[in-house]
């Protein structure tokens, strides 16, 4: 299916001939607001919901931490942020981090750390960010894409063996959206195979998955810490891991400043201090301090993120065609929601389409909702037969055989091409103010008892993630 067949039609569920009828107008009944009438929030009261959905929390003492480094003149420095790897691997359960630029560094080093070299396959689900694998193609890899499970949009493990070649040297598995791996199937198909597991923890830092840390499990965990993510300091990024060598080779990579003090005289007599990446990839030590005063109150907050959140979709979860996406093993949970998702389901809505649907919540809320998800990276001819470097081959093809395609063993994939008619993105509540969230509930009523008035609606709706 190609992309502009696939926003034409929508999935085979989503036009399903006629309104189902299973709805019934037993809440907010009325014309919608995408159509004309009154929304369930207006424009005055969506003003008043700003500290609920402000993000991320800044506080006097991060201020004041900033403030210190400049007053200070140590920005480029490492002392604070070597404090802040070491609370930080204390506070992920691992021996080692490393804060880095940002998460597309930490990926992009981790990838080189696990010793991954031109001509090796890494595997990746098709729907993340494109963060989560470019760093194989930096490197002369090539990424072949597995599927994901459709109940909570990770990785599908069955998928990820069904794709291992005799080239394969590791997998990613990216925390999406804030619901862990199943990681026991993940380890042991690796274990059996011999292949190196990269953590993608940028949706998901402090998760946990059967009471142990994300990024704790694998050989190594990447992740981002920007602005926008649950634990949020600004451009940054961290590599957690328990191995000594990972830990060294990615120092190596970058951390230029580093390499004497952690190889020795003897360990940099040809080298010097030259890092072997070409890069430098040292965070600035005001977002360091900054990190350090998030760690002291991130479990606070992601505590009442999940209350929020949990409330919130225990509101709806009477509203049919509606499946909030959530771990199912003990001692696991959706630490602080990032971009979170629920499952939707277009036959229990008569085929309006999820862009549709949230249209309508946006037109009764002032915003917060978005159809979709990542669209499928194994669509991007970068992965296949883009020229990136401009010398007459794909990069991500040099190491393959004759006659084989990164496209060929990526295959079909078939919940990762029909996976973005099927989710709706859940508004983020940062703070558990009940009197706010029980008005998106009260919408989210309103647009379902009313659905079969956006059957026939022919406005502009698209994609979460997509112009």
């Amino acid at each position: 299916m190609t992309r502009k067949e696939f926003i034409r039609t929508g999935s085979a569920a989503a036009t399903a001939a006629g309104f189902s009828g299973c709805l019934t107008a037993t809440a907010g009944a009325g014309k919608l607001a995408l159509l004309g009438g009154t929304p369930v929030i207006g424009k005055a009261e969506a003003a008043q919901h700003g500290k609920v959905f402000a993000w991320p929390i800044v506080n006097e003492a991060m201020r004041k931490a900033s403030d210190a480094v400049l007053a200070g003149r140590k920005m480029s420095g490492i002392d604070i942020t070597k404090e802040f790897e070491q609370k930080f691997a204390a506070w992920n359960g691992t021996k080692y981090a490393l804060a880095c630029l940002n998460g597309t560094t930490a990926l992009n080093t981790a990838f080189y750390a696990i010793g991954l070299k031109p001509g090796d396959e890494v595997i990746c689900p098709s729907i993340t960010m494109w963060a989560s694998c470019s760093g194989v193609v930096n490197i002369g890899g090539t990424v072949v894409f597995c599927d994901v499970n459709p109940d909570d949009l990770t990785i599908d493990p069955k998928s990820f063996e069904a794709h291992i070649t005799p080239r394969t040297k590791a997998v990613v598995v990216v925390h999406y959206m804030g619901a862990p791996c199943d990681m026991d199937p993940i380890m042991a198909i690796a274990k059996k195979h011999n292949l190196k597991v990269v953590e993608d923890v940028s949706h998901a830092q402090g998760g946990l998955y059967k009471g142990r840390k994300l990024g704790s499990i694998g050989d190594v965990g990447a992740m981002s810490l920007m602005s926008g993510k649950s634990f949020a300091i600004g451009e940054a990024g961290m590599i957690v891991t328990n191995s000594k060598e990972i830990y060294e080779k990615s120092i190596r990579w970058g951390m230029y400043i580093r390499i004497p003090a952690t190889f020795g005289r003897d360990g940099i007599k040809r080298t010097k201090d030259v890092p072997f990446g070409g890069i430098k990839n040292r965070l600035n030590q005001c977002t360091s301090a900054v990190g350090l005063e998030q760690l002291k109150k991130y479990d606070a907050e992601r505590a009442e993120i999940e209350e929020a959140m949990l409330y919130y979709h225990k509101g709806i979860a009477d509203v049919k065609g509606l499946k909030m996406i959530y771990p199912k093993w003990e001692k696991s949970n959706k630490a602080g929601w990032y971009s979170s998702r629920c499952l939707y389901d277009p036959a229990a809505f008569g085929g309006v389409l999820n862009t549709v649907f949230a249209l309508a919540l946006n037109a009764e809320t002032g915003g917060g909702y978005s159809a979709g998800c990542n669209f499928p990276l194994h669509w991007s001819s970068v992965y296949d037969d883009e020229d990136i470097f401009g010398d007459g081959k794909p990069p991500v093809r040099r190491g393959l055989p004759a006659g084989v395609t990164p496209k060929s063993l990526t295959g079909s994939l078939p919940v990762s091409d029909d996976i973005n008619n099927r989710v709706i993105g859940d508004p983020w509540f940062k703070r558990f103010d009940k009197a706010v969230i029980d008005r998106y509930i009260e919408a989210v009523h309103k647009v379902a008892a009313n659905v079969a008035q956006l059957k026939d609606y022919k406005g502009k709706a698209k994609f979460a993630y997509w112009s």
